[in-house]
């Protein structure tokens, strides 16, 4: 198992400067009734891109950086989100990956991303997959809800992670926020790791990764927002992987086979998508969820691979131009 980093002690680290300028940062902080730590970047607090850039670099356990810059989708630029990792298996799937269902009080289920995955096992064939298993006393867990966490999930979480509450940070930002759409989009490496890895694609091949997609205007409905930061990754997120892969020809089939395009659901806004499928994602074919373009290079041959391309025109039609 590889430990040479701890995804939970860097992430701890970067949530730390959340809570010594909250105010710059537009955060709120409590407590809760066991004593975790609750940092609102969005459910009632002002939250923002700064916030939103260090919720980023938490939900990737410190193992990547995130800075946002403007780029143009046909003749509209807007601001977007780069990413990039050294470490891409356990930035994106050790850590950013949203893996960990936990059951809330009231029935709903909070979907758990971030390090703290990486001491409570969520899923554990993903960490058995990549090699890696953290080793820490104080655990990071991130939320994109509209809500701030329970009680009983604070007890949950901290129980699965071998920790006690006072050793818990939880960071929340629904996608009606600005720092929710930033780390939203700010996936895109870690779809299309996830895509490669479902086309066969060993993540422990990947050596370095990058990748960006455009942050969404805010809008105050949920569904809304949700298809947009969907739209932003699926018609123009780009993602690019350097990999050291012997069978070149399966590489090829794999880089083809891996962009968003490939849908039998692709072509329309992801809002119109969701509501043909009665609002059931399992409806939804799984080969939508990936970015719109991948370059990989393979580093043993020096040769890139390169698929999908951006498509503009559903981007702005799902954005309102």
């Amino acid at each position: 198992m590889d430990s040479a980093v701890s995804v939970n002690r860097m992430a701890w680290q970067l949530a730390e400067q959340l809570l010594s300028n909250k105010n710059f940062y537009g955060v709120n902080v409590s407590k809760s009734t066991a004593g975790a730590t609750i940092i609102d970047a969005g459910v009632r607090a002002f939250g923002g891109f700064q916030a939103g850039l260090i919720l980023t670099e938490l939900c990737m356990g410190g193992c990547g950086k995130a800075h946002i810059d403007f780029k143009s989708y046909g003749d509209v630029a807007l601001p977007s989100i780069t990413v990039c990792t050294d470490r891409p298996a356990i930035a994106a799937l050790g850590s950013q990956f949203a893996g960990w269902r936990i059951k809330e009080a009231d029935g709903s289920i909070a979907i758990g991303s971030g390090p703290a995955r990486a001491l409570a096992l969520k899923p554990k064939e993903i960490y058995e997959e990549i090699g890696y298993k953290d080793s820490s006393d104080k655990a990071v867990l991130t939320l994109e809800s509209n809500v701030l966490p329970s009680d009983m999930l604070i007890e949950k979480v901290a129980g699965a992670c071998n920790i006690t509450p006072e050793n818990l940070i939880v960071v929340v930002a629904p996608t009606t926020s600005l720092a929710g759409l930033v780390q939203v989009t700010g996936r895109i490496v870690e779809v299309g790791i996830h895509k490669l890895r479902t086309l066969g694609l060993s993540p422990k091949t990947i050596r370095y990764a990058c990748g960006y997609a455009p942050i969404p205007p805010i809008c105050p409905d949920f569904e809304v927002a949700m298809a947009r930061t969907n739209d932003a990754i699926l018609y123009s997120g780009t993602v690019y992987c350097t990999v050291e892969y012997d069978d070149e020809v399966a590489l090829k089939r794999i880089v083809e086979q891996a962009p968003s395009a490939n849908s039998k659901d692709y072509g329309k806004p992801f809002l119109q998508i969701f509501r043909e499928a009665d609002r059931d994602f399992y409806k939804i074919d799984h080969n939508l969820f990936a970015p719109a373009m991948l370059i990989v290079n393979n580093a043993k041959t020096g040769r890139a691979f390169k698929a999908g391309k951006i498509n503009s025109d559903v981007l702005l039609q799902s954005l309102g131009f």
